[in-house]
């Protein structure tokens, strides 16, 4: 019976086209990696690396989150093109990279811009300048000389 071609045959021409459904699938995961990717541009933004005061930590955030979001476009346009859904596949990967560049670009700018700003908090203060204490006579060091109104 598994031999018959004819149901061979039926098996591999029952798909109709795209499915649907996994290009539904596909465009929430392409939506998950969107957020997450702008959720760690939103992070850099915040703490620059030009800020002393980050550690590793806030550092493997935004990385791990850019690197999670691109290993599920790559799973989510591999299911695309293998499921021969090319128009999905070119609209999500396109929406998908020119979103992340304008936010990249525009993320670019602000910090830029908030640099100076940033490192002028940053940047160590001098003490103020204060005027020394005047000098005291010696009459007035030990005690026995006479105070002028009391």
């Amino acid at each position: 019976m598994l031999s018959d071609p004819s149901l061979l045959a039926a098996a591999a021409g029952a798909s109709g086209g795209p499915n649907l459904w996994g290009a539904l699938g596909c465009s929430v995961a392409y939506a998950g990696a969107l957020f997450a990717s702008l959720d760690a541009i939103g992070d850099y933004v915040q703490f620059p690396s030009s800020v002393p005061v980050l550690g590793l930590g806030h550092r493997l955030k935004y990385s791990a989150k850019l690197f999670g979001s691109g290993i599920t476009v790559v799973s989510a346009g591999s299911v695309l093109a293998l499921d021969d859904n090319w128009f999905a596949f070119a609209v999500l990967s396109v929406a998908f990279l020119a979103i992340i560049a304008g936010s990249v670009l525009a993320a670019r700018l602000a910090v830029r811009r908030l640099a100076p700003s940033a490192a002028a908090a940053t940047a160590p203060t001098a003490p103020p300048v204060t005027s020394p204490p005047p000098a005291r006579s010696p009459a007035a060091l030990s005690g026995t000389g006479s105070v002028v109104g009391h």
